[in-house]
């Protein structure tokens, strides 16, 4: 008879969490090649749909980092489709789209046949660059927009830049419109002005991650995000010049979301938290109402605080806004994304239980093993089943088979959840960058019967609660433990082949799974987040069908969240 030994198996396609912290940005292209630097995410959208409405814009192909490519010479190439440096969109050639999604922190490459102002809604994302030891660089930076330093002033704190992108033999090129050649793109001097949405080529032999004379150290690319649980982040800032600078901070508006995207239900309430020097108390203050000082190569460690008695609504509410960093010396302009929901258990989690006890078998207890060197109460090793489960808006726990967390196959391609995989873009429809947060995620509970996409229950998550699941293996299924593919003896056929019926060779089984929530962890030590982001408490579970008479087992359980989205789709496609 196979083990019951149950797994979750979390098999990396990628994905990307909701996101809504909105800003549009416009670049002024002219008549022939532009070169721009994409800051935000916009990849909420195709390209086909992005440009649908310019027909001016004929091309747009976008520059990816190869540091084995060492081509460029005196002048940039032209772009070629047959170089993995470049994924191109053709307007006219629909063999020629390998370019589906606008990714942040990215060069691009357009092609228009006429001046037109492009503007791009896209999502607050912290910078980042990737500097190549060889063959060009091609990118952009957070420079401020009004006024704009020149490349002298912003890169002068970068020790490769000041021996290698300002010498006077370095070159820095920039597309100014008309037809690739020697007049397009252009040598500069470092004297020009550093436009922030702008792309320029370098030839340098530097490697590095620099940004900017500031850098802003988060813990993602999702910024201050608090999610449904969080009270408390840090944002480091380090200071790469050698004189003291002075950092600005403005919370600025979310603007509203594109269709088919998690609506924005409004800002979100934070405070920067500081030691006061005189009274040795921590205050708290509006992000825009002071200064902060950022020593000569030093760092400072920004603390900010939420309000969730202002983040309300239900699970599917979401809260959202855009921190706006500045220095005195006019250098920078970064934004940052801050993000919040409602404190609820919504969301997809996954159930670590360990049993240890068989309670009774029938109406006969069996007596405890109080050895607690065997592992268990009464087996002899502790016995590890994990569960995979969802908690949705309106409070329905639901226990599931398999998940898929990423982009939806329905109109707009919100981010979303569903038991059935043909309901969710693939990877290579979403975004052709196996570093992007964009591929989707696929979930597998192998314990689960395979036709139960998801079984309801009845309860709900959290300290002093209970939720009860009861699961039905039909006798036939893969998993049910009677049922061998290879063994004669357990594969529900007669000598001569013929099918068998419920409990000729296996018998059906129906399991009633009890979670019950702690306020504090069973095994009684101190866990920092219990019953806010670490679920968890004492597990019983009813078994018929495994034995002539009922089984009662027990145990633990913990669980933690993977993801926050409130809604699941778990109606099969048809």
């Amino acid at each position: 008879m196979k083990s019951l030994l149950y797994l979750i198996l979390a098999m990396l396609l990628g994905t990307a969490a909701a996101r809504a912290q909105w800003m549009t940005r416009s670049y002024n292209l002219a008549d022939g090649w532009n070169g721009i630097w994409l800051a935000g995410d916009a990849s909420y959208t195709t390209v086909d749909e992005l440009l649908e409405g310019i027909p001016a814009v004929t091309e747009v192909w976008r520059w990816n980092p190869n540091p084995d490519e060492t081509a460029f010479i005196s002048n940039p190439n032209e772009p070629r489709t047959s170089s993995e440096e470049w994924t191109v969109w053709k307007r006219n050639d629909p063999g020629e789209r390998r370019l589906k999604r606008l990714l942040p922190n990215s060069s691009y490459l357009i092609r228009t046949t006429s001046a037109v102002n492009l503007s791009i809604k896209q999502l607050a994302v912290p910078p980042s660059n990737t500097w190549l030891i060889s063959g060009a660089n091609f990118m952009g930076f957070p420079s401020k927009s009004d006024p704009a330093p020149t490349f002298n002033s912003y890169l002068s704190s970068y020790q490769s830049a000041q021996t290698n992108v300002l010498a006077p033999t370095t070159k820095i090129y920039k597309y100014v419109g008309g037809a690739l050649g020697p007049n397009n793109p252009v040598p500069i001097l470092p004297t020009e002005k550093l436009e922030s949405n702008r792309a320029y080529w370098f030839k340098v032999a530097t490697v590095g991650n620099f940004t900017g004379p500031l850098e802003y150290e988060v813990a993602s690319s999702e910024g201050l995000a608090f999610g449904r649980t969080g009270v408390m982040t840090v944002v480091g800032v380090k200071n790469r010049s050698s004189r003291q600078m002075l950092v600005k901070m403005n919370l600025l508006e979310s603007e509203s979301a594109p269709a088919f995207q998690p609506t924005v239900s409004g800002g979100v309430p934070i405070k920067i938290r500081y030691l006061n020097p005189t009274t040795g108390l921590h205050e708290e203050l509006d992000p825009g109402s002071n200064q902060w000082i950022i020593a000569p190569n030093g760092r400072r460690d920004l603390t900010f605080t939420i309000d969730r008695s202002r983040v309300s609504g239900d699970a599917d509410a979401y809260y959202a806004s855009v921190l706006k960093f500045t220095d005195d010396a006019n250098l920078s302009e970064v934004f940052i994304p801050v993000s919040a929901k409602p404190s609820t258990k919504a969301g997809l989690w996954m159930i670590e239980t360990t049993v240890n006890a068989v309670d009774r078998i029938g109406s006969t207890p069996i007596a405890r093993n109080q050895d607690p060197s065997l592992g268990g109460s009464t087996t002899p090793r502790a016995f590890e089943l994990q569960f995979l489960a969802h908690m949705d808006s309106s409070g329905m726990p639901r226990l599931l088979s398999r998940a898929y967390v990423g982009k939806l196959a329905a109109a707009g391609n919100p981010m979303g959840i569903t038991v059935d995989e043909r309901k969710i873009l693939s990877a290579r429809a979403q975004v052709s960058d196996p570093q992007s947060a964009l591929n989707p995620k696929r979930y597998f509970s192998p314990q689960m019967p395979t036709d139960a996409l998801n079984v309801n229950g009845t309860g709900a998550f959290g300290a002093g609660k209970k939720t009860v699941w009861s699961i039905s293996i039909p006798w036939n299924d893969p998993t049910n433990p009677f049922v061998h593919t290879y063994h004669p003896d357990h594969d529900n056929k007669s000598p001569a082949g013929r099918e068998l019926k419920n409990g000729q060779e296996s018998f059906s089984i129906n399991r009633t799974c009890e979670f019950t929530f702690t306020e504090q962890s069973p095994d009684g030590r101190t866990v920092v987040g219990w019953d806010t982001f670490i679920l968890g408490g004492t597990y019983r579970e009813t078994i018929k069908g495994l034995h002539s008479q009922a089984m009662t087992v027990s145990g633990t359980f913990k669980m933690r969240r993977i993801s926050e989205i409130g809604t699941i789709d778990v109606t099969p496609a048809q």
